[in-house]
C-alpha cells in the first residue's frame, strides 16, 4: 500500500511520519537526519509486511522549503516500528494508541517544537524496549534490558 506519509530510519527501524500536506513531515525527517537517522521516504511510502521503502520516483529525494527537492542517500527497505502523527496540540500524558493499519505504537506530537525530533527518538527507543515508560503514549511497550525500581520505591 502507499500511503501519504514521510520516513526516516535508524539502524533501520523505520519511524512513518503522518500529517496532511504543510503540517512538517519533511522539516521533521530533515531534523531526524541531523540527529542521525537516515532517509527512506519523503510524502509517499510503499508498505509492504511492515517493511517502508520509497515509490521508485522518489527515492532519496527530500523536499525542503524554500529550497526544493534535494538529493540524499536513503535506506530502503526499513521496518516501521513507530508511527509519529503530527498534530498543534498534544496531550501531557497520552493513553497508549496503535496505528490502526500498521499496528505499531503511535504518538502524536507538534513537529515545530524545538524537542520534537528528541521525542521521536526516545519514543522510538521505547517502542523497541531500549527504555521504559512508566506512563503515558508508550507504557505498554515491552522494556527489555530495563531496570526499573521495585513497586512501592518509585
Amino acid at each position: 500500500m502507499q500511503i501519504h506519509a514521510s520516513c526516516a530510519a535508524r539502524t533501520g527501524e523505520a519511524v512513518l511520519v503522518l500529517g496532511p500536506s504543510g503540517s512538517g513531515k519533511s522539516d521533521l525527517i530533515l531534523r531526524l537526519i541531523d540527529r542521525g537517522f537516515e532517509l527512506v521516504a519523503d510524502d509517499r511510502v510503499d508498505i509492504e509486511n511492515g517493511l517502508a521503502r520509497p515509490p521508485h520516483a522518489l527515492a532519496g529525494m527530500l523536499e525542503v522549503r524554500g529550497l526544493g527537492l534535494i538529493r540524499l542517500p536513503y535506506r530502503a527497505p526499513a521496518r516501521v516500528r513507530l508511527a509519529v502523527e503530527l498534530s498543534g496540540g498534544t496531550d501531557r500524558l497520552p493513553q497508549p494508541a496503535r496505528h490502526d493499519v500498521l499496528d505499531v505504537p503511535l504518538i502524536r506530537l507538534d513537529p515545530f517544537h524545538a524537542s520534537a525530533p528528541q521525542r521521536v527518538e526516545l519514543a522510538l527507543d521505547c517502542a523497541l524496549g531500549r527504555l521504559a515508560m512508566a506512563a503515558g503514549a508508550l507504557e505498554a511497550a515491552p522494556a527489555y534490558g530495563v531496570m526499573l525500581p521495585p513497586a512501592g520505591l518509585q
